[in-house]
């Protein structure tokens, strides 16, 4: 990704990042100071080496000559100390900025609506949050301070150089012009490598997430050398890209070594004459050829720091472009009432995943508090969208949603989330224990409540055998677990929580008769005296529901409870009849 701009250093977007830098103000104030001292003692030093040849060493003032070399090595102590505080303070800045600006761009995308991880890859996700701020860094450690310090250390040399001599001066600058033309070609071609460069290992890191999370389906299919094969073009323009920067650095800087050998070159040999004419000293070809390092040695580096910094600037620019979306949940609400009695009342619900194709087509129910809605339908049919509705995942078109008769939208989105728990079918456990899997880290909830809830459900005996039992550590997404174990923890985590408002979607359509038995169990316990919407293809879990709710392509083709429904001789009754023919 190249710079919206198309500028070489868009200064917008370094100093929106250099914003972040405000809390630290009197560090950034203290490490551009120690950089402009840095910048100005190498100079002096070059000048009191001149001082040194020309004042004391032909004359033979050996007295003041080591009064001279006391004074040089206390610049010489002086300089080394101050390049480290500078050095350690840019650093130092740039993990504080980085780790502010990783804790906002988190924060914000926990508050993204579904919608936007529905669109966007994983893998770029995680490289904005991880090597993108990392990038960031080295604005301060290596890019924008450095210059500061590679172009004021030029502007100085450059200073003493005439004050010393400027004819010297214009013999050892000859070769600067074709140096800095040297330079713009090179930055623009690192410029472009890196951008590609960053831009392949966005496309590395979805690739990786992508596929090792779904390596299962890729092993099944008997598709590891053509997903090999993909991987290995993406690969491949990874490495294009690091050879192009390899390429134009194997190129400039023997170029630069040329050059510098050329200043040399044209040094000694007209200074040379200056002495013999006695129109220059010893000592201004000793310091001269110092200066030529001086000169050389930044205007190649800055090359690299600006690349450096235009590596930053392209990184703030994919972070920023996040922190500019407009993709989170609006939560205006502030509503906190001090309890839930679980009514929930559908309007005429429109709702739609993308633009112009509802999903939800006028939907209204009203579900009484304590009671039982069972949600019943094909794939597709709009079931599990009424969830993602009611828990504000995704935002409805039109219509108008209630809880105890409070709109939706008034609900503060903490307080909602929390008086609603979702049991889904895909559970997912984090790699970690049981015990935090179910308490997720609130340090409120005590291994007695745990233990408590897990034997009302019937998911103790389990835990209990299991190594280390409620400490055993699950692994990635709990595949050390069976289905069914997963299935229980999920609604142990639940239950513990104890929400006004239950939420089961297709618990149990992925376990065996025995786990279905013990779900059976815990789902009976846990939606006692609760109110619950159950989603389910079985329609031997929702018998007992209070009522169904039948969906077909978005619309409520019928309502009622089991025996109802069964007497009506409709879709519900062919469903019924097609699941029990045998």
């Amino acid at each position: 990704m190249s710079n919206s701009t198309g500028k070489a250093i868009d200064f917008k977007l370094l100093g929106r990042t250099l914003r972040y830098a405000k809390p630290y103000k009197w560090i950034f104030i203290f490490t551009i100071f120690a950089t402009i001292i840095t910048a100005f003692l190498a100079p002096v030093r070059t000048i009191l080496v001149e001082r040194a040849l020309d004042k004391y060493i032909q004359v033979g003032d050996i007295e003041g000559l080591n009064l001279l070399l006391l004074v040089l090595l206390a610049i010489l102590i002086f300089h080394a100390g101050m390049q480290f505080v500078q050095s350690y303070s840019a650093n130092w800045l740039g993990q504080r900025i980085i780790l502010d600006l990783r804790r906002e761009l988190f924060r914000y995308v926990l508050s993204f609506k579904m919608k936007y991880f529905d669109r966007n890859p994983i893998g770029n996700l995680v490289t904005r949050v991880t090597s993108d701020i990392q990038t960031i860094t080295e604005i301060f450690s290596q890019g924008l301070i450095v210059i500061i310090a590679d172009i004021l250390q030029l502007v100085i040399a450059l200073v003493f150089m005439f004050y010393t001599n400027s004819t010297l001066a214009w013999i050892v600058m000859a070769p600067i012009p074709v140096l800095i033309l040297c330079t713009i070609i090179f930055k623009n071609i690192i410029k472009k490598a890196f951008q590609k460069v960053r831009l392949n290992v966005a496309k590395i890191n979805t690739f990786i997430q992508e596929h090792v999370t779904g390596m299962n389906v890729v092993q099944i299919f008997n598709r590891e050398k053509e997903e090999m094969r993909r991987f290995e073009e993406v690969n491949r323009a990874h490495r294009d890209g690091w050879l192009m920067t390899v390429w134009a650095n194997a190129v400039f800087f023997p170029v630069v070594e040329i050059l510098s050998a050329c200043s040399l070159g044209l040094l000694i040999w007209w200074g040379a004459k200056g002495v013999l004419q006695e129109v220059a000293t010893i000592g201004d070809i000793v310091a001269f050829i110092l200066f030529v390092h001086m000169l050389f040695r930044p205007i190649r580096q800055l090359a690299d720091r600006f690349n450096t910094l235009q590596m930053g600037i392209v990184a703030s620019e994919r972070v920023f472009k996040i922190l500019d979306t407009d993709a989170h949940i609006a939560d205006n609400g502030e509503l906190k009432p001090e309890s839930i009695e679980g009514r929930i009342r559908f309007d005429k619900v429109h709702f739609e995943y993308t633009e112009g194709v509802e999903v939800l087509k006028g939907i209204s129910f009203d579900l009484q508090p304590g009671r039982t809605l069972a949600l019943v339908g094909a794939t597709g049919a709009g079931k599990t969208s009424i969830i993602n509705v009611l828990t504000r995942f995704y935002q409805i078109k039109s219509g108008s949603v209630t809880i105890d008769d409070y709109d939706l939208k008034s609900i503060d989105l903490s307080y909602l989330r929390q008086m609603c728990a979702v049991v889904l079918q895909d559970v997912f456990l984090f790699n970690d224990t049981i015990m935090n899997n179910v308490t997720l880290g609130n340090k409120s909830v005590t291994k007695e409540d745990v233990i408590r809830c897990a034997k009302e459900i019937g998911a103790h005996g389990f835990i209990e055998k299991l190594p280390g039992g409620y400490d055993y550590h699950v692994r990635e997404r709990g595949v050390m677990l069976s289905v069914g174990q997963r299935q229980l923890l999920a609604f142990l985590r639940a239950y513990l929580y104890n929400p006004s408002i239950l939420i089961l979607d297709e618990a149990t359509s992925s376990v065996d008769t025995q786990s279905e038995i013990l779900i059976q169990r815990a789902i009976d316990k846990i939606t006692e005296n609760r109110t619950s919407i159950v989603i389910a293809h079985r329609l031997s879990t929702i018998q007992n529901a209070d009522e169904i709710i039948v969906l077909d392509k978005g619309n409520i083709v019928e309502h009622g409870n089991h025996e109802e429904l069964i007497q009506k001789e409709g879709y519900y009754k062919r469903l019924y009849d097609y699941q029990f023919a045998s």
